[in-house]
């Protein structure tokens, strides 16, 4: 017997290791990473595949900002890194991704909210653990 699929809240999310709450209304869409196809047709009838690498990408995840954790600053100093850092994502069926990405998104904290939007890419694939 098939077991139901589970959506949801994402349980937690961490950025090279710190972990931080994630809002449950939040919709996150995630693109796991690898190839994009296209089929392109030739003037014979016939058609070539055209294969393009795309990264991984996770968008609308909205995390807590703590100020007395200094959060906002923690988010900042990972986006200014010249290189990617560790991410892991559980979501709500349990299943944890993990791969290497950086902050592709503009950090605004709402003071009203306490929350910041966290838009990621990175190369390869997200892996699930």
């Amino acid at each position: 017997m098939k077991m139901a699929s589970v959506g949801g809240s994402i349980q937690e999310v961490s950025f090279n290791g710190r972990n931080f709450a994630v809002a449950a209304d939040a919709e996150v869409n995630r693109k796991i990473g690898g190839w994009e196809n296209e089929v392109m047709a030739n003037g014979d009838g016939t058609a070539r595949l055209v294969k393009t690498r795309v990264p991984l990408s996770i968008e609308g995840l909205t995390v807590e900002i703590d100020d007395g954790r200094g959060d906002h600053e923690f988010l900042q100093d990972l986006s200014n890194l010249k290189d990617f850092f560790t991410l892991t994502i559980t979501f709500a069926s349990g299943v944890v991704y993990q791969s290497r990405a950086q902050i592709v998104s503009d950090l605004q904290s709402s003071s009203k909210n306490a929350t910041c939007q966290v838009d990621l890419a990175g190369p390869g694939t997200l892996v699930k653990q």
